[in-house]
């Protein structure tokens, strides 16, 4: 059950991120309270390089031989298409009413890993993104402020209500142009799950690892560097 309880809580917050970002002149869209961090190179700044191909991004996910012993691949399970409402959260809901429990944010390119350590209910999972930098700042700042702005709101997905508590957290400004970091408590079924949710946008590139939190502390930097290393 505790298992179920996580998985479940990972789709959860996998279909928050993918709901489909509305555009930056939507009513209230000002008004969203701020969740990034934004230190280095401004969007303004860098410079365009062509996004990565999916099959690049693939190439620069953490493996098994990165994570160290203990961990397992999570297997992929069929992409549900459920309705997903929000509740109590207008800023949330007003980005959308449907995604995919387990379904990817709105870019073209982009590739995903996830695993299981030590036969336990901890999971990682790690994605990568390619768009133009503007793109990707933008559509990560409206969803995460959306996320952060509402302490507590409750989503309800394929007809399993899942209540949600979230809390902004800090992130190390060195890591990337831009950062963004969030602790979701989720309850399902009278069980939570702590899930810890942290996004780094360098240049043209965006990094989400989520999961437990010991787990993504452990392997946030090690993922940004194999994603963002050139050789």
């Amino acid at each position: 059950m505790r298992v179920r309880v996580a998985t479940t809580a990972l789709g959860i917050t996998v279909a928050l991120l993918s709901l489909p970002a509305c555009s930056t002149d939507a009513p209230g869209a000002e008004h969203q309270p701020p969740s990034s961090v934004r230190t280095g190179n401004s969007v303004d700044a860098v410079q365009k390089p062509a996004p990565l191909s999916s099959a690049a991004l693939g190439s620069r996910l953490l493996d098994q031989s990165d994570l160290g012993s203990g961990y397992l691949p999570k297997q992929q399970r069929p992409v549900r298409h459920d309705d997903v409402t929000v509740f109590g959260c207008p800023e949330l809901s007003k980005l959308g009413g449907e995604a995919a429990t387990g379904g990817t944010l709105a870019f073209p390119h982009k590739a995903k890993a996830a695993f299981t350590y030590g036969g336990s209910s901890s999971e990682i999972s790690e994605e990568l993104y390619s768009a133009s930098a503007e793109k990707l700042s933008d559509d990560v700042e409206r969803i995460f402020g959306a996320m952060t702005g509402c302490p507590t709101y409750q989503v309800v997905s394929g007809g399993t209500p899942v209540d949600v508590a979230s809390q902004k957290l800090s992130t190390p400004h060195d890591l990337g142009d831009e950062q963004w970091s969030q602790l979701l408590t989720l309850t399902a079924g009278g069980r939570s799950t702590v899930v810890k949710q942290t996004a780094i946008r360098d240049g043209s590139l965006l990094l989400i690892v989520s999961g437990s939190p010991a787990l993504v502390d452990r392997h946030l930097a090690r993922a940004l560097a194999k994603a963002t290393a050139t050789s």
